[in-house]
């Protein structure tokens, strides 16, 4: 638990608010659109699994132009 006490949140917070944001708005754009490129559960499971990096990726590359 002393660990814990050495851990500089005032850097950490932003990034994990940050990741947290980024998931959301990815999962709710991906289950509204149900276009993608690639199956649908595939980013689903990208988005969630791969922290900060799957749901940028979902943005670059999941996404469907219409």
């Amino acid at each position: 638990m002393a660990e814990l006490a050495n851990i500089p949140w005032n850097l950490i917070l932003p990034i994990i608010v940050l990741q947290l944001i980024l998931m959301v708005v990815a999962l709710i754009d991906v289950l509204r659109h149900k276009r993608t490129n690639g199956p649908l559960i595939l980013w689903i499971l990208i988005i969630v699994f791969i922290n900060l990096l799957g749901p940028i990726l979902y943005f670059i590359v999941g996404r469907r132009q219409v």
